[in-house]
């Protein structure tokens, strides 16, 4: 039913500090899943050692990304020759990511090959939860498995704590990664002005600048080490051959994470029930994260009253593409730390 499109090649990792300095071969694999929807299918992509052959919830991880670009071009990124996929992947993990329809290398909705204005918005938190569903399925049934954990960033995070209040026996662990709460400043989200549309387009120069956005001038110029903003644009620009040919090159997104905004978070009402998850949670993100300030995070914490293990952690001097800035090993770090108690219990 589901076909891989791509497997078996191998890639050498090295590790980014003197500790880890050694290589350790890895498989990738790529397949398209079908979801509920005809004509629809979602991108996942795996990592794993190539030696693995054993496969246990807690040792599965699946990524899902934000509201605006896809999930292969952050979490898949060889930065210093190392992604956070392969850093996760070569410490015993198997680790996917996806990208929700409309983003990346998903299947592009037929809104999107017709003008923003001539539709409403698409791919709302509703739908990009199905496809999270049928990723999870895929990758349940793969590997034989009855659960496993999920790590979302930003709009995923959303995304993530909602499916895991509706399937609590599917999820192992949840980690939300610049976690969105009830908003209480602007979104940074550029919809533009007027009705809003199927989707927008984002241009290389806006993305810079809401991504220093907040960080004092004196930090800005060794916040991104040289090369890596570019490397990001560069291959996240790619993914939206249609986008990549106007002029000025864009990147388009689904607006029906920003109509969720508007109706939810941004209107001071929840879009799930904290309360409903009952895994070990843990809330991580950075001091200089204006998408989703620390507030967000500060109240959301204390209405996991269910969330066994939970726990907060704010990391100094980073925005939120700390994934993609000089202290992302910071970010690794923690994660795998609350990963690896998993493996222990």
């Amino acid at each position: 039913m589901h076909v891989p499109i791509l497997a078996g090649f191998l890639a050498a990792v090295l590790f980014g500090t003197p500790a880890l300095a050694q290589s350790k071969p890895l498989v990738t694999e790529e397949a398209m899943v079908k979801t509920s929807d005809p004509g629809i299918e979602v991108y996942v992509r795996n990592k794993r050692l190539a030696d693995m052959t054993a496969f246990r919830p807690e040792q599965t991880v699946l990524f899902v990304h934000g509201a605006t670009y896809p999930a292969e071009t952050a979490f898949d990124l060889k930065l210093d020759g190392l992604s956070w996929m392969e850093y996760i992947a070569s410490r015993g993990y198997d680790v996917w990511l996806l990208d929700v329809r409309g983003y990346g290398k998903s299947t592009r909705p037929p809104e999107m090959a017709d003008k923003p204005e001539a539709n409403p918005p698409i791919v709302t938190g509703e739908t990009a939860v199905r496809d999270i569903g049928a990723a999870v399925d895929y990758i349940l049934q793969r590997r034989n498995i009855p659960r496993l954990d999920l790590l979302g960033w930003s709009w995923g995070t959303t995304l993530m704590a909602t499916y895991t209040t509706q399937n609590p026996s599917k999820v192992q662990r949840l980690v939300l990664y610049a976690p969105a709460w009830i908003r209480q400043t602007p979104s940074l989200v550029q919809a533009g002005s007027g009705k809003l549309g199927a989707y927008r387009m984002v241009t290389r120069e806006q993305a810079k600048e809401r991504w220093y956005t907040g960080v004092a001038e004196d930090q800005k110029a060794s916040l991104i080490p040289p090369g890596w903003f570019d490397a990001w644009a560069d291959a996240t620009f790619a993914t939206d051959p249609v986008g990549a040919a106007m002029n000025p090159p864009v990147v388009r997104a689904p607006n029906g994470v920003v109509q969720d905004g508007q109706q939810f978070t941004g209107a001071g009402k929840a879009y799930y029930d904290p309360a409903k998850i009952t895994v070990p949670t843990l809330l991580i993100q950075a001091e200089w994260d204006r998408d989703t300030p620390p507030y967000m995070a500060q109240t959301l914490f204390p209405l996991l009253v269910n969330s066994l293990g939970k726990r907060y952690v704010e990391l100094a001097e980073g925005t939120h593409s700390i994934i993609m800035e000089k202290n992302r090993l910071k970010l690794f770090e923690a994660v795998q730390a609350f990963l690896d108690e998993g493996r222990q219990e």
